[in-house]
């Protein structure tokens, strides 16, 4: 009988410390309530304890890295306006993770909770910011127009301190994924869009064509310009040839002017008589006195 009872008491024992025991796993913080109201946070990893229920009891919370995104995959694009008054759809995530167990456990009670309280943070936030900025400064083609990475650093600023007052959230990043226009303007947009890269095509394609033909009317002028100049120094270098010619011409003439006159006449007769040629010219004309004279000595 005593046995029964000691073994009875050893196992009642055993059963209140293995309730006053609990484990803190790495990945997660625990709140501990006392008859269901929070008295302590627990958020170093180990073994603890507390009183054995049904005194207390332990609430888990994940301290890992969060991420939601706004919209969800089964909700509608959300439409925003900016300070031009266009119309766009935006798409964001945030991350976020607990950094007070036992105010968030008062206040939003778990992640579904915490979610939802960061979505309306987040989206009237977001709106605000976007509502006094201008189109291009989320999406432009010159870089120094885009103000996005100061923008989304402050929607995320603004929501950390909210949150971390509030609910024991730290909001740890927050960036807007996708920036596009409604479907019913889209249309409207791209036509748009490819009127105005057709004309500047077409500005680029003029500009292109008046340069070409600035540089073809250059090279044309230096064309004639470097024709000229060779025609210039080509009757240059004739006429110095001819004056060359005519000085040794003259100079061979002076030396032996019935050598010289004689040796133009036979070469006059070979270039203008062969066998087939008929000249008719009177017997006392000087052409023919180197011709008849040499007849009379071959007799």
């Amino acid at each position: 009988m005593k046995w029964t009872i000691g073994a009875v008491l050893l196992i009642l024992f055993l059963m209140v410390l293995g309730s006053a025991i609990f484990v803190v796993d790495e990945t997660e913080y625990v709140v501990v309530l006392r008859f269901g109201d929070p008295v302590r946070s627990v958020t170093e990893p180990g073994l603890k304890i507390k009183w054995p229920a049904p005194i207390d009891r332990v609430e888990r919370f994940d301290n890992r890295l969060m991420v939601f995104d706004i919209p969800s995959v089964d909700e509608p694009p959300l439409e925003f306006l900016t300070l031009d008054k266009k119309n766009i759809e935006v798409s964001n995530y945030t991350c976020w993770k607990i950094e007070d167990p036992r105010l968030f456990l008062e206040t939003v009670g778990g992640r579904q909770g915490a979610e939802a309280y960061l979505r309306d943070v987040v989206m009237s936030q977001q709106g605000k910011v976007l509502g006094r900025s201008n189109l291009n400064a989320l999406i432009s083609v010159v870089p120094d127009n885009i103000k996005l990475e100061s923008l989304t650093a402050e929607i995320r600023e603004t929501c950390d301190n909210a949150a971390m007052t509030e609910c024991g959230v730290r909001v740890v990043d927050f960036r807007i994924k996708r920036i596009n226009y409604p479907e019913q303007n889209r249309t409207s947009v791209f036509d748009r869009m490819r009127a105005e890269r057709k004309q500047i095509a077409t500005r680029y394609r003029s500009e292109g064509e008046s340069e070409a033909r600035k540089i073809r009317a250059e090279a044309d002028r230096a064309r004639m310009e470097i024709l000229a100049q060779a025609r210039r120094e080509a009757l240059e270098t004739e006429g110095s040839a001819e004056a060359e010619a005519a000085r040794i011409y003259n100079e061979a003439y002076g030396k032996n002017p019935e050598f010289y006159e004689f040796l133009r006449t036979l070469e006059s007769y070979e270039s203008s008589l062969d066998e087939k040629t008929t000249v008719l010219l009177p017997s006392d004309m000087k052409y023919l006195r180197t011709l008849l004279e040499g007849q009379g000595r071959m007799r």
